[in-house]
């Protein structure tokens, strides 16, 4: 049984590909804001949900598990904590838990996209797919299969996207989302066919992409020290580039240095112009230093600047 020893995490470590949203008939249903939910419960709660966060964002999953499992109890609305505990189990490599939470607060609130997220990349960790666990949720609800086609499409899944769609009732939405689709199917195999064999290992330099492209790589493999080292080096190249600026927080981040990560982002808060995808990962990463730091105060402020869909 599930219920025993279990737990995942709030307001983190969002998507690194950003969520494209379109126009829909019936808007999609997004996690609830950070400030309505946390406003709603007590000191305690608010103590233990938020020291929750710094042990997750610290790795230490077994505390972090203790300390959801405490607000759970305190929390009548239970989904949002299932949905926290899918995420610590997720991160800590325990699909199987991570996956039993998950599908209770997809049940719960299933038209909740972030709910789903969190459920696929779930399943995508053991080598399966969503056909695996459909008899265990509302999988004929029309907004969960748009939210799906959505998700598959951010993923560049885009013949498992359009089978999807296949199934789901015509809307503006999902005529809007096959178009994109196609268009993007018809993009690769352009450029497949007008890539010629013999430039295969041609290697074209662009020092930019270059930096963003290992840095990723890095963050993946949650190699710190060469991620700072590299971030720093970027800056020195780019100093207006705020991707750089958040990579080398993350890094900060990761080894304590809670308020040098503070002060590198907000430094570079100004660069990033109308990128939502980067300044919600700024807000995220200044969500888990000001937590560090005990600073409940700035860590509500960022929590609510945090946009979900992107």
């Amino acid at each position: 049984m599930k219920y025993v020893l279990s737990i995942t995490m709030i307001f983190t470590g969002l998507l690194l590909m950003p969520v494209l949203i379109y126009a829909q008939e019936k808007p999609i249903e997004v996690e609830e804001s950070a400030e309505v939910f946390l406003e709603e419960y007590s000191d305690a709660f608010q103590e233990r949900f938020f020291e929750a966060l710094k042990q997750k964002s610290i790795e230490n999953y077994d505390k972090a598990i203790n300390l959801f499992l405490e607000c759970r109890q305190m929390n009548t609305d239970g989904h949002v904590i299932d949905h926290e505990l899918a995420k610590v189990y997720l991160a800590d490599k325990q699909y199987t838990l991570a996956e039993e939470y998950g599908i209770d607060a997809l049940n719960a609130k299933p038209e909740n996209l972030w709910y789903l997220d969190t459920l696929v990349n779930i399943i995508l960790k053991q080598g399966s797919s969503i056909k695996s666990i459909k008899p265990n949720i509302p999988y004929a609800n029309n907004q969960l299969r748009e939210n799906l086609a959505l998700i598959y499409f951010k993923q560049k899944n885009f013949e498992s996207a359009l089978e999807v769609l296949d199934e789901i009732q015509v809307s503006a939405f999902s005529e809007e989302l096959r178009s994109k689709l196609k268009d993007s199917i018809e993009k690769q195999k352009s450029y497949k066919a007008k890539t010629p064999l013999a430039t295969a290992n041609m290697v074209i330099s662009d020092p930019l992409l270059d930096y963003k492209t290992k840095i990723e790589a890095l963050i993946q493999a949650n190699d710190l020290l060469p991620l700072e080292e590299m971030a720093n080096e970027a800056l020195e190249s780019y100093p207006l580039q705020p991707y750089f600026y958040y990579a080398l927080a993350h890094a900060l981040n990761k080894k304590g240095e809670h308020m040098r990560a503070a002060e590198e982002l907000e430094s570079a808060l100004d660069y990033i112009l109308d990128d939502v995808a980067l300044a919600n990962k700024f807000y995220e990463e200044l969500v888990t230093a000001y937590t560090a730091l005990n600073d409940t105060s700035k860590a509500n402020m960022y929590l609510r600047k945090i946009k979900p869909g992107f």
